[in-house]
């Protein structure tokens, strides 16, 4: 039974504790981390080390944006009454380099992994930037929880980018596609051996997707989020730190990244 539930748990700890991680870093001196590799070692062991050196990675490029080494070339706000394409066109020259630095990671795992046993690193990459681009286009086009406290004082333009609405269109579609990817996993993982390297796996993989769908609701439910990463934002002041959301000074939308990671992350 414990060796079932294993994955989940080790999947859930890293999701957690590496946002509170991104969340605490980005408020002290900047730091780096160094990955390796994994990619022949095809055990349950090689599964859990693949997976927790990918949430490095990807803990590494959220710090890089937060701390605001690797952001884009636009730094500051829109001005009153920019909307539309080009509204869209600014948001995304806020996070563009951003967005090329885990492009070029993604490529990097590929490219380490290319004709490997052990993609997981690859695998987890992959899903997590998915979770990434969903969360930012779910709050450009609004959400109810836009979690604009958790911005460092140097992103603060980013607020304008962000859009409080209680649901937008796309939500359904990304809850349907992450629901989905995340039932096709736990199948993928209870069709293997227990505790064997595709089950571990695919396991790790169904968690974190999972996990992901939960930060998404928690992106429209009237619940508090604050909490769960109360530790990570105790040397930042916040406006309400029981979990409420501070509002944006503009109507229009896109945000910084989830676990995450959030985490992953995640990430988002």
């Amino acid at each position: 039974m414990l060796e079932s539930a294993a994955p989940a748990l080790f999947s859930a700890f890293v999701w957690w504790f590496s946002t509170g991680i991104v969340l605490y870093l980005d408020g002290l001196p900047q730091n780096t981390f160094r990955w390796s590799n994994v990619a022949d070692d095809q055990t349950a062991a090689g599964a859990y080390a693949g997976f927790f050196y990918a949430m490095l990675i990807w803990g590494w490029l959220e710090l890089s944006y937060y701390t605001g080494y690797v952001t884009g070339p636009r730094k500051i706000a829109c001005a009153p009454g920019c909307a539309g394409w080009r509204h869209f066109g600014h948001a995304l020259e806020s996070s563009l380099y951003h967005e090329a630095a885990i492009v070029i990671a993604i490529l990097i795992a590929l490219a380490l992994t290319w004709d490997q046993p052990n993609r997981v690193g690859l695998w987890t990459l992959l899903l997590v930037f998915g979770m990434h681009e969903s969360a930012r286009l779910n709050v450009f086009l609004g959400v109810r929880n836009l979690n604009a406290d958790w911005l460092p004082p140097h992103l603060n333009y980013l607020r304008g980018f962000l859009r409080k609405r209680a649901m937008n269109p796309l939500f359904p579609v990304s809850i349907t596609i992450g629901t989905t990817v995340t039932v096709l996993l736990v199948r993928a993982s209870a069709a293997n051996e227990t505790g064997s390297f595709e089950a571990v796996s695919m396991a790790l993989l169904a968690t974190l997707a999972g996990l992901a769908m939960f930060e998404h609701w928690l992106m429209i439910l009237p619940l508090p989020t604050n909490w769960m990463w109360r530790w990570g934002l105790g040397n930042r002041a916040l406006a309400d730190i029981a979990g409420q959301s501070i509002s944006p000074p503009s109507s229009q939308s896109v945000p910084p990244p989830s676990i995450e990671a959030r985490v992953v992350g995640h990430s988002v």
